[in-house]
């Protein structure tokens, strides 16, 4: 009863694993929770069928990507420039963001939007300044006050962790933004970069084509706006 349908062919055995182990990456305590290598090894044997895509278990739009597709984030991305990708991120800003349609209340604005708007704002500026450490403290103070919501701030955040050698946290902050938007292209990218530093070159693989794909039927669909 509790199981995606998509899932119906897990044995009970493995269905009751799978659930033990969502239980696991729901505790409220962070330091509970599994990180991604656990994660991988657990459900690693539970796959049957590895013919299967991500994308289609998913129900995530995807067409293949040629080489040279890849936007420049992307390539960044692909050859783990995390310098470039700072770059790029820098220069793309909030744009992705949705807070503009949000309307808080009036003491809300005064006094935790404010303060939370505060912190993001300092975090930019360490970011902008490339002291990263400073920068995930910020972050972590605007994410934790619960005030707004930022997939920006998310994937800024993710570099910062990559920047200080801390994958498995980047690769938690990039899953993070596709929880807020599950079909952005920026984060796929920058799960791709974790999972490339944490070894597991295939899935990163299938993550930047997801990214990839997902970006070209975006960019085709603002394409018909203007025809």
């Amino acid at each position: 009863m509790l199981m995606e349908s998509c899932l119906v062919d897990f044995s009970k055995d493995d269905v009751t694993e799978l659930l033990q182990l969502a239980a696991k990456c729901l505790q409220f305590d962070p330091c509970k929770r599994p990180n991604p290598k656990s994660l991988v090894n657990v459900l690693s044997p539970l796959q049957k069928d590895t013919e299967i895509p991500s994308f289609v278990l998913m129900d995530i739009p995807h067409r293949n990507v040629e080489p040279g597709q890849l936007s420049p984030l992307g390539e960044a991305c692909l050859r783990l420039d995390l310098t470039v990708i700072h770059k790029l991120l820098e220069i793309t800003g909030y744009k992705a963001d949705v807070e503009a349609e949000k309307e808080p209340s009036f003491d809300l604005w005064t006094h935790s939007m404010r303060e939370a708007l505060n912190f993001r704002r300092q975090g930019d500026a360490a970011f902008r300044a490339k002291d990263f450490s400073s920068a995930i403290g910020l972050y972590t103070k605007f994410i934790d006050s619960g005030s707004l919501e930022s997939r920006t701030v998310f994937v800024r955040r993710c570099l910062c962790y990559l920047m200080t050698d801390r994958a498995e946290e980047a690769l938690k902050d990039s899953m993070n933004a596709l929880v807020l938007h599950h079909l952005w292209p920026t984060a796929f990218y920058l799960q791709a970069a974790a999972l490339n530093i944490l070894g597991m070159d295939n899935d990163a693989e299938e993550i930047l084509k997801e990214g990839a794909s997902l970006e070209a039927m975006k960019n085709q669909r603002d394409q018909s706006l203007y025809l």
